[in-house]
């Protein structure tokens, strides 16, 4: 079968080194995956994640003109499903605002809400601060 990228192939781990595992790939063909083709985690030691003569699935990236075939085991896996299901957010039991307040009503809550609290900070801010060596004017 001949090596073209985008191919899915079966191959065996022929040898690992410290930034990769090289795949034969039968037919005299031989590949490299790198290290960070291996998984989606981080991959610190390879011996973890391959052993020699474990078949694998792999991708092919590139093919060079001198022969060198680039491959990934995480892009021939299959792709995990990711959950199309919206977060269900009820709005209406919210414990902070009342449903049968009007906007206007909730706003004007808010305002007077925010008045008082900026109003309690500007006092302790006043006469609540030490002179730690930091304030010095």
């Amino acid at each position: 079968m001949p090596v073209k990228v985008g191919a899915i192939l079966e191959g065996k781990v022929s040898g690992i080194t410290n930034f990769g595992a090289f795949i034969d790939l039968g037919e005299g063909k031989t590949g490299l995956v790198h290290i960070s083709e291996v998984a989606d985690d981080y991959v610190k030691n390879i011996n973890d994640y391959l052993k020699a003569n474990q078949a694998v699935k792999v991708k092919v990236l590139s093919v060079e003109p001198n022969g060198k075939v680039s491959l990934s085991i995480k892009q021939a896996a299959l792709p995990k499903k990711k959950s199309v299901k919206p977060v269900d957010v009820d709005w209406n039991n919210s414990k902070e605002s009342k449903p049968s307040m009007s906007f206007e009503d909730q706003l004007s809550r808010f305002l007077k809400d925010s008045e008082e609290k900026i109003s309690t900070v500007k006092q302790k801010g006043s006469t609540g601060r030490r002179n730690n060596g930091y304030n010095k004017k």
